[in-house]
């Protein structure tokens, strides 16, 4: 492995350098929305270099307005971040023409990005095709952990938007529980450093679920 780049090791506040990948589409529905007729959804996942903190945020369609609206709205919940970083490659295996569309936005960015981007003095910077071990490894293994629960919370299943957005905020908090260092074999260490000490300064507690492998299909509710 290569020696690391000066985003990964120099302290920073979290989100301050960031590492941005897309994944997608996938189908939901809206309430009242006819039988049988999906949407197509997209989900930025947005990783802190220096602590490995995650981020996603839904992206509606394909267009720079909607990416701008997904930067807007991670600026007001993480704060503003100094550079952007996503590398510039041609095509992503396995992914499909549309999302080729967003990531083609982001390496080219038109007016309306550009200015943006210029007007909150967001540097963005992409970095040369294979994608480096130094950034790409936290890419990929963001986005692989986003999907392996996805999949294994949601299935084949079709969620209405409001799902779908809590469904991924849970998500978010289970991958910002992950250990950063290995676990001490030593009783009084209860506690392990985590994404989301440098973010709330305490662990990620969720609120306890309720019991359900007994109760009939036909008396649970979607919630």
């Amino acid at each position: 492995m290569g020696n690391l780049s000066k985003e990964r090791v120099t302290p920073n506040s979290p989100f301050t350098n960031c590492g941005v990948e897309f994944c997608g589409p996938f189908l939901i529905k809206f309430k009242n929305q006819r039988k049988g007729m999906y949407s197509k959804i997209y989900v930025a996942i947005i990783i802190c270099l220096s602590t490995k903190a995650i981020h996603l945020e839904t992206v509606s369609d394909l267009s720079s307005e909607a990416f701008i609206a997904s930067l807007k709205r991670f600026i007001a919940q993480r704060g503003k971040m100094a550079m952007i970083i996503t590398d510039k490659a041609a095509n992503f295996k396995g992914a499909k023409s549309e999302l080729n569309h967003l990531f083609n936005v982001i390496r080219n960015p038109d007016e309306w990005l550009a200015n943006y981007l210029s007007s909150e003095r967001i540097n963005w910077k992409l970095i040369p095709p294979p994608r480096s071990p130094n950034f790409g490894g936290l890419w990929e293994t963001g986005v692989k952990s986003f999907k392996h629960h996805l999949k294994r919370t949601v299935g084949l299943y079709k969620v209405i938007i409001e799902e779908f957005n809590t469904i991924i905020i849970q998500i978010e908090g289970i991958i910002n529980s992950w250990p950063l260092s290995p676990l001490s074999s030593d009783i009084n260490e209860y506690e392990v450093l985590t994404p989301a000490h440098f973010l709330i300064g305490c662990p990620i507690t969720a609120i306890p679920e309720p019991e359900i492998i007994n109760i009939f299909d036909n008396k649970l509710s979607r919630w």
